[in-house]
């Protein structure tokens, strides 16, 4: 579910729960429930996406599966070069006269691997609820 519709959606629901249950008790059950029910759903549709991940990886050819290696390693020498060898190359063009090396944008690196690797809990869950090793 779009992040941006959860909210109003969550604000219909408690509108909707304080209207028809008085009693505080029974609300609360009510709005834990609903809270639930939108928590299943989000579950449910990242499982689906682990299991298209999974298939995509196992496939023969480079242009399905080869992406994420791809840029993995894109990431990785991006970080290498940012953390390491501008430094280097910038020693280098100082003692050589040359001009200066352009650094690199690590936020989009950053952002662009931290969401391939799933820096978030995911991979946590999955080890709790057993669905991988």
């Amino acid at each position: 579910m779009n992040p941006l519709l959860l909210g109003p959606i969550f604000e219909l629901g408690k509108t909707l729960i304080d209207r028809w249950l008085p009693d505080p008790q029974k609300r609360a059950e009510a709005e834990m429930e609903l809270f639930k029910m939108a928590q299943a759903g989000d579950l449910q549709k990242v499982i689906g996406q682990l299991e298209v991940n999974a298939k995509e990886a196992q496939h023969q050819s480079v242009w399905v599966a080869g992406w994420r290696p791809f840029v993995g390693w894109v990431s990785g020498v991006g970080f290498a070069y940012a953390a390491i060898l501008h430094y280097v190359f910038a020693w280098i063009s100082t003692i050589n006269n040359w001009p200066a090396p352009p650094p690199v944008d690590t936020d989009i690196l950053l952002f662009v691997l931290g969401g391939m690797l799933g820096l978030g809990t995911l991979r946590t869950v999955e080890k709790k609820m057993g669905v991988t090793k």
